[in-house]
């Protein structure tokens, strides 16, 4: 495998300086971003909104507003965020893998302001029209993410791989056809592909550590380059240890071995997961949301504390290969936790490294 992705190179050109808040139309005329995708609603990171379409003269690099004066309408907005008020969405348009603000720059504002992590957004993407080959492969990633409909970071950086992937998926559907339902869509079949053939195989080279070896490259790639050789050539290859076990030869089979996989037989795909939740709640409901969060078998230990946040919460999830953590963590406190009666706001941190004194 080394010999193969050697021969493509193993680096990528070094990334240009991502345009700040003033770069966005710059960046678009330079890159030739005239080309746009409705991408819909999404949740976005805070931190990949780097600038504003066209109030960057109101806002600095992290979205504080340029004036000392008071902003009646900031404050409103921090309000009703920090009371659990249902704001819209805003409205972003993308370039590559940061955003800028079209409409709802005072939300994102108070977002960064009160410490979220993420928000609510509609995406329009602008597609680069150049004719080097990174901007051809991201126009193939954009035709691949419009066929198939997924919102998914799926990054390769060799031409055609999309369309081998496209391919699967594809084969997958005729598959879903005939076994479980004639009339499954591609966009279905290609969602079913992505949760339990995609994400299963990618999170185990992601355990298997390979993509170590191979600068440059991403976990994509390196799925691209297994399914490949071993569900379309027949080529077995010694991966990694443990790693050959649980690929079978054929896709759907894997598949199947991952839908119905569970701790018994596959102790190895459930992990633990530590978080923990800084909230902010109404004081007059303090004490009852602390005996609702008590009463969760995956709360471990709920602490009352004085500073910016009311109540520091820890946590223990368990998840499988099926699922991310990000995804096993914010999809646990929006149902557990933010819809207690009191909370205002939360904000979860996952441990890197730990060390625990006995």
């Amino acid at each position: 495998m080394k010999r193969w992705l050697a021969r493509l190179g193993l680096y990528n050109p070094t990334p240009r300086e991502t345009p700040g808040a003033e770069g966005f139309h710059e960046w678009q005329r330079e890159d030739g971003n005239f080309e746009c995708r409705d991408r819909g609603l999404r949740t976005v990171p805070l931190a990949k909104i780097v600038g504003s379409v066209g109030r960057y003269q109101d806002f600095d690099e992290r979205f504080r507003l340029k004036s000392r004066k008071p902003s009646e309408r900031l404050e409103q907005i921090k309000n009703a965020m920090r009371q659990g008020a249902a704001l819209p969405p805003v409205k972003l348009w993308q370039i590559r893998d940061v955003y800028y603000v079209e409409d709802g720059n005072h939300r994102v504002a108070a977002a960064k302001a009160l410490g979220h992590d993420e928000i609510l957004a509609h995406i329009v993407e602008f597609i680069p029209s150049g004719d080097n080959l990174r901007d051809a492969i991201y126009r193939q990633r954009a035709h691949f993410l419009d066929v198939t409909g997924l919102h998914a970071d799926i990054s390769l950086t060799e031409p055609g791989q999309y369309d081998r992937l496209l391919s699967q998926i594809q084969r997958h559907r005729e598959y879903l056809q005939e076994r479980e339902r004639p009339d499954i869509t591609l966009k279905e079949a290609a969602a079913d592909w992505y949760l339990h053939i995609y994400r299963p195989l990618t999170g185990l080279l992601s355990r298997a550590r390979l993509a170590e070896g191979f600068p440059g490259r991403t976990t994509a790639d390196l799925y691209a380059y297994v399914s490949v050789r071993l569900w379309e050539k027949g080529e077995r290859r010694q991966y990694g240890i443990g790693l050959n076990d649980m690929l079978p030869d054929d896709m759907e089979a894997f598949r199947e071995k991952m839908k119905n996989a569970d701790t018994l037989h596959y102790p190895e795909m459930q992990r633990t997961i530590t978080a923990f939740v800084l909230m902010n709640v109404q004081a007059k409901k303090e004490n009852r949301i602390v005996e609702k969060l008590l009463d969760l078998e995956e709360v471990r230990e709920v602490h009352s504390v004085f500073g910016d946040v009311d109540l520091l919460v820890k946590v223990q999830l368990q998840r499988d290969l099926l699922s991310s953590d990000a995804e096993t963590i914010s999809q646990f406190v929006h149902e557990n936790i933010r819809q207690l009666p009191g909370v205002i706001a939360t904000k979860t941190l996952i441990p890197g490294t730990s060390r625990i004194k006995n």
